[in-house]
């Protein structure tokens, strides 16, 4: 087995690679999740009013349900 396909190695490489990581605070993790939800909700209420627009419009056009 070559150095290149060592076990060992790929580990000790992770476990320094895992150390020189930046990790986030619990703050900065709960307020980006935050601004996650938030912004999946606006378009969610965006998506939702254009559907009923355009499913408005389309049943205007076509004369059906009104």
């Amino acid at each position: 087995m070559s150095g290149a396909l060592s076990p060992v190695k790929f580990i000790r490489e992770v476990r320094a690679e895992m150390a020189r990581v930046t990790w986030p605070s619990r703050k900065e993790t709960t307020v980006t999740t935050g601004l996650v939800f938030a912004m999946a909700g606006l378009a969610a209420l965006f998506f939702f009013i254009a559907d009923q627009v355009f499913g408005i419009g389309v049943r205007a056009l076509f004369r059906v349900g009104f």
